[in-house]
């Protein structure tokens, strides 16, 4: 063989994968939701996907899917998205976008972001070991219902009568009820459950704690306040004039007295990272569902003024936040 087609052969040879990989179509993940995602969901979300080593534009394509508020648009949003092609699919905002995409598809992997137990929800077979096409990263924020109530009581001594806000659709309602319960019972309280699954509901919700001038009120955690009511919810607590403590400082931003849960960017960075993971070629079967192990207490200092409360300076210096 001649000297100059040998190095023309290894040139070529050395050229290959370079031009194979350059040819080969860019990793695509589609975002399901029923409504849009929120900023810092999507901020944390990016971040565990450049954690990963990608980011939208230089080595991933990102498709969005959003319901506007809709569910019953998520099935065929998903199926766009199975048809589109993606690689993967992110499905956030409750159990019902992964719902939605793990029946339209048993072969495209799905992450999720939520607040819910994925095995009650139907999505996985265990934690440990997801099985199938769907892993993800969650917060069982209702588990925290008994030390919710703790701080809410710090602030509120004289409260007899509470109220636990609940969504009765939800998966999470009955574990927070028998907490709830247990624990006002050692307290020797009174506890009533109210219940709501849409925005007339929660208008009613609230003339019902007003009219049985309620001390003290635990919002449920429930991706149904969180995402669609959460401003409402605090608004109409400060309205009726009832102390309050929720699940995620998303209603205490705008104006909610308190809140004790789980840092919410961890779970979406952590799918953001699940999701790169998956497109280096990992299963998601192999992959267990990750937990939140970050909490936060917050406290909106402006709103105690409001209510005419004054907050027990112990639980000012373990806030995590205090908004002034």
């Amino acid at each position: 063989m001649r000297r100059r087609e040998f190095v023309g052969g290894v040139g070529s040879a050395a050229l290959w994968p370079a031009l194979a990989w350059a040819q080969q179509p860019m990793p695509s993940v589609g975002l399901l939701a029923v409504t849009s995602i929120a900023a810092w969901a999507m901020e944390a979300f990016r971040k565990g996907l450049d954690e990963a080593g990608y980011a939208e534009g230089r080595n991933l394509t990102v498709v969005s899917r959003s319901a506007e508020g809709q569910a019953d648009r998520l099935p065929a949003l998903a199926a766009d998205l199975v048809r589109d092609r993606v690689s993967a699919i992110f499905a956030t905002g409750g159990p019902i976008p992964t719902r939605a995409a793990k029946a339209a598809t048993a072969s495209i992997p799905i992450v999720f972001a939520y607040g819910g137990d994925p095995v009650a929800d139907g999505l996985v077979a265990s934690f440990n070991r997801p099985g199938g096409n769907v892993t993800g990263a969650t917060f069982i924020s209702s588990a925290l219902s008994a030390k919710r109530l703790g701080f809410l009581l710090e602030v509120t001594p004289r409260a007899a009568a509470i109220a636990l806000l609940v969504n009765p659709k939800g998966t999470l309602a009955e574990s927070q009820i028998r907490d709830a319960e247990t624990a006002v019972r050692t307290l020797g309280l009174r506890l009533h459950v109210i219940s709501a699954s849409s925005d007339v509901d929660i208008d009613e919700a609230f003339a019902t704690i007003g009219r049985l001038k309620i001390g003290a009120l635990l919002v449920g955690a429930d991706p149904l306040f969180a995402f669609f009511f959460s401003e409402k919810i605090a608004a109409l607590a400060s309205r009726t004039g009832v102390p309050s403590i929720y699940d995620s400082r998303a209603y205490v931003d705008p104006g909610g007295l308190m809140s004790y849960g789980p840092l919410l960017p961890d779970t979406w960075q952590q799918a953001g990272i699940y999701v790169g993971r998956i497109l280096k070629g990992e299963r998601p079967a192999d992959l267990p569902i990750v937990q939140a192990t970050k909490f936060e207490l917050v406290i909106n200092l402006k709103t105690a003024k409001a209510l005419d409360l004054e907050i027990p300076s112990k639980l000012l210096f373990i806030a995590d936040r205090v908004i002034e």
